[in-house]
């Protein structure tokens, strides 16, 4: 038998169904429950019971207001009235928060602050370098960005932020190339202006200067602004020797990590002659490892040794997180003085090689060039022309002709387009080498003045 919805309920013989129950409370605490009698035989009632009231000294027991006046309250009627007394009453819920021995003083339970004492002398060496060197540490900004404050109020650092040092009297400032990238994207010319530097002053208040593009070098990720700043706010870096290194020394990193300013981080000299692949897809040689903390924004700063000599400048990290995984890098000291009186004095770096043109190591294997550089194309005036260096060509059918394949310089193997442009590095403008080269199947041995490359 199907029962519709609006069929009155069945009532057992003799007894009735009480009708709605209304819930009101009286006064600021009690709880009472104005209800129809309960469900009870014909012709009786349950008697009721009266509202239960608080006076200012009592408390009133929620488990007796529900039990005795609220005898058949729904569940979630309980609900609603035990959060009603709750909140009406909250000094039964929150009185632990308000427990406490009056019997004891501040004085009885602050325990004894004992002095410091001196510090260490290794700690003293770290704090007198680092106060000494972080007037010589600029922060440095991309003008092309500007670091936001979001919502949550954290500074959002932009990849242009990064650090420098001061490099001399006249207001020079080194960094990294990547550090104004975006800046230097755009071909600036020399005296236009790529950044912001803060400089530090003894007071304590950072300065900011307008950075002046000087001279720039993609291959060796390095670049020169200048401020123009008074002489007694350039504090500059004094430079040491990289070639002197061993594994294992003390070493010292100040930048300006995520852009917090002039931090300092503590580590040893982890690896030496390590190769440093540069955004320009050049291999800086003789890269400095260390696992002094280095993080974005530290790009640029001076890597110090423990006599507080820069013995190098931070570029990269090896991490898969993008933050310090123990292995960062920077370009030696000796690369940094080779480089930077060029970008001062030319604007560029005079940079000896052949004048020739290197096929990528991808175009060489697919050529079969396993070993060696593939010269694709020679300049016509160039010394190597004139010393027989050939290129690569097409016969009259259209196939290739392989060029000469440079496998060594001055007995030194040469494997790879990186491993040559290491190489020349060591040489200047003028010198004489003797390339050992394959042409065909024949090896053989070829003398050549090295000039400025324009390749």
């Amino acid at each position: 038998m199907n029962i519709l919805a609006s069929t009155p309920p069945l009532q057992p013989h003799g007894f009735r169904f009480p009708r709605r129950r209304e819930m009101f409370f009286d006064g600021a605490s009690s709880i009472c429950s104005r209800k129809e009698p309960a469900l009870v035989p014909d012709g009786g009632e349950v008697p009721q019971t009266p509202p239960i009231s608080r006076s200012a000294d009592s408390h009133v027991d929620l488990q007796e207001v529900v039990g005795k006046s609220i005898p058949f309250l729904t569940r979630r009627a309980l609900f609603a009235s035990s959060a009603v007394y709750l909140y009406l009453d909250p000094s039964r819920y929150f009185s632990a928060l308000a427990l406490g021995d009056s019997s004891v003083t501040i004085e009885d339970v602050t325990p004894p602050i004992f002095p410091s004492g001196p510090l260490f002398p290794s700690e003293e060496r770290v704090v007198e370098l680092f106060e000494k060197n972080t007037y010589s540490v600029v922060n440095i900004f991309d003008v092309t960005l500007r670091p936001q404050l979001n919502v949550t109020g954290v500074v959002e650092v932009p990849e242009g932020n990064g650090s420098g040092v001061v490099w001399d009297d006249d207001g020079h400032i080194v960094t990294n190339y990547h550090v104004v990238g975006n800046a230097l994207s755009r071909n600036p010319s020399p005296g236009q202006v790529v950044a912001r530097v803060n400089i530090l002053a003894s007071e304590g208040v950072q300065k900011n200067f307008e950075g002046k593009l000087i001279g720039a070098d993609r291959a060796k990720d390095l670049a020169v602004l200048k401020v123009e700043a008074s002489k007694d706010l350039l504090k500059p870096i004094k430079v040491g020797n990289s070639s002197v290194l061993k594994v294992g020394q003390q070493c010292l990193a100040i930048g300006n990590p995520f852009g917090f300013d002039h931090t300092l981080t503590v580590g040893v000299i982890s690896g030496l002659n390590r190769d440093i692949f540069s955004q320009a897809g050049v291999t800086i040689g003789g890269g400095i490892q260390t696992d002094a903390a280095i993080n974005p924004g530290n790009s640029g700063g001076p890597l110090l040794d423990s006599k507080g000599y820069m013995i190098g400048i931070n570029t990269a990290i090896f991490t898969q997180t993008g933050t310090s995984a123990g292995v960062g890098f920077a370009i030696p000291s000796s690369t940094v003085l080779k480089i930077v009186p060029q970008l001062i004095k030319f604007g560029k770096v005079v940079r000896a090689g052949l004048n020739v043109e290197i096929a990528s190591d991808l175009v060489a294997n697919q050529l079969n060039v396993r070993n060696g550089v593939l010269v694709i194309q020679v300049a016509g005036d160039s010394l190597a022309a004139k010393a027989g260096l050939r290129p690569t060509t097409r016969g009259f059918t259209g196939n290739i002709i392989l060029g000469d394949v440079i496998f060594a310089v001055d007995e030194k193997p040469v494997r790879n387009k990186a491993e040559l442009f290491k190489v020349l590095d060591e040489y200047s403008v003028g010198d004489k080498v003797l390339l050992k080269i394959r042409r065909g199947s024949e090896n053989l041995e070829l003398p050549v003045v090295l000039e400025e490359t324009t390749f």
